[in-house]
């Protein structure tokens, strides 16, 4: 049986100022079409300054929500397909 390497390459973008780290995630899928999703973290005024963790964390709820977005695309595609409706699992 022959298998199919496919691949995705997934883009984060992160906007910074001292208190605000805002992330864009974007996936271009096989069949063209663009998913893209958006994080932020604010850092609270008696931390730190530590751009990297604002990062980490804009960054992981922008892919949460690319996830996210990713499930509803497939059982939107499943439902059309079958003709039923699907049932995700919760994650």
């Amino acid at each position: 049986m022959m298998h199919t390497a496919v691949g995705w390459h997934i883009e984060l973008e992160f906007q910074e100022d001292e208190t605000h780290t805002r992330a864009v995630a974007l996936v271009r899928l096989s069949d063209g079409t663009e998913v893209k999703a958006h994080g932020h973290a604010s850092r609270h005024h008696t931390d730190s300054n530590q751009p990297r963790v604002g990062e980490e964390i804009a960054g992981a709820r922008a892919l949460n929500e690319l996830a996210m977005q990713l499930l509803t695309k497939a059982h939107g595609e499943i439902d059309s397909a079958s003709g039923r409706t699907s049932h995700s699992i919760n994650v």
